[in-house]
């Protein structure tokens, strides 16, 4: 699972990464050696790896002097912070190896107490929140929920829904049981039921690391597109859930595509003193939102379309008009084009007479600061 994951967010030692920490997580359930999870851990990623010569230095350091955690920060921070050679395609020098360092760093010199563990996690630096995170969950693994002391617990709020998610804790532990049976069972395990309760019999397999993967020296690009079948299968869209009934609640038969989530887009009651405005965001900075619609116009027509739109008081747009990919328009959509806070365009589309046409309406960026596109009007006569 943390190949296939890991690549989907990382690669090189990015994914080292989180395939060791995973491996520390599965095999903290079976161990209560520190040093022996670790190198168990260490079995799940390239050996010649720079993540995992950074474990293999961790556990040196730790051996050679297991009471002066500041003596191996220092070494860490010389070798994976200072040396060119372990901050090879980093970002920014933010890179995993020296955030997993400070994880063992707690990890081993906490000597399992989770307080101890946390701390120097944390004073290691850099990404200081997940770090004693990453240590001490390890940990209460390794101890057991029944054995974490109280001061660790007593404050778990069990009815609070986690942002972005659809779970509180109850939940959470409920669907992760649910996983973890589902996948017991996936590897050719059971679960059995005895008098005490029940047992988890899981089989024990080798751990098989892929091929090294270097970030500085990666592979060529690999043909990896969807087929059409697999497309078929891709239901989300990067658009608000409700943007798309709104979009038709505003203009017929239209469609959205990259619209963002900032500024609040969908449909307004009023705005600017128009009603039943439609707010779009582009996506990103570089990517501009998209209402499109397909048209067949009659042969000998004299198609044109009708665009009311508007910005922000704080901030501009491109608005750009586009037909089967040709380009008609395109304007800043500013307090200097806009009177009153709208725009009036008239687009003439008869030398699609004829045609099936695709309309396409962009909402182009022109920087990143109030981006949102006000539409008041989309009309196409023919």
């Amino acid at each position: 699972m943390g190949e296939k994951f890991g690549r989907l967010m990382n690669y090189g030692d990015g994914m080292y990464a989180g395939q060791f920490i995973g491996a520390m997580y599965a095999a903290a359930f079976f161990e209560t050696d520190r040093i022996r999870l670790i190198e168990t851990a260490l079995q799940a990623i390239p050996a010649q790896s720079q993540y995992a010569e950074m474990v293999r230095d961790m556990v040196s350091w730790y051996k050679a002097d297991p009471t002066d955690w500041e003596k191996a920060w220092q070494l860490t921070q010389k070798k994976y912070r200072e040396n060119p050679e372990y901050q090879k395609a980093s970002n920014g020098g933010i890179d995993c190896k020296i955030n997993g360092a400070y994880v063992l760093l707690g990890f081993l010199y906490g000597e399992g107490d989770p307080m101890r563990t946390m701390v120097i996690s944390c004073r290691g630096g850099q990404d200081s929140d997940c770090n004693p995170s990453s240590s001490a969950g390890v940990l209460f693994t390794m101890m057991g929920y029944s054995k974490i002391p109280e001061e660790f617990k007593s404050a778990l709020n069990r009815t609070n829904v986690f942002s972005h998610t659809a779970y509180d804790f109850p939940s959470l532990v409920n669907v992760c049981e649910k996983l973890a049976r589902k996948n017991v069972a996936a590897q050719g395990g059971k679960v059995k039921k005895t008098s005490s309760g029940e047992v988890f019999v899981i089989p024990a397999k080798a751990a098989k690391p892929g091929k090294l993967d270097l970030s500085w020296a990666p592979d060529p690009i690999a043909n990896s597109r969807y087929t059409r079948a697999e497309m078929k299968k891709i239901t989300k869209t990067n658009i608000p859930e409700h943007m798309t009934a709104d979009v038709q609640a505003f203009a017929k038969g239209w469609k959205v595509t990259d619209c963002g989530q900032d500024m609040q887009p969908g449909l307004r009651a009023e705005w600017g003193g128009k009603k039943k405005v439609l707010v779009t965001h582009p996506a990103d900075a570089n990517t501009p939102c998209v209402l499109w619609k397909t048209f067949v116009f009659k042969q000998g027509s004299q198609p044109r379309l009708r665009l009311v739109v508007g910005n922000d008081p704080k901030g501009d747009f491109q608005l750009v008009v586009r037909a089967n990919g040709k380009e008609l328009l395109s304007k800043s959509v500013d307090k200097a084009t806009a009177a009153g806070g709208w725009l009036v365009e008239e687009v003439d589309l008869s030398a699609f007479a004829g045609q099936r046409t695709k309309i396409e309406l962009l909402n182009q960026p022109t920087g990143w600061a109030f981006e949102a596109a006000y539409w008041a009007e989309i009309g196409v006569a023919q």
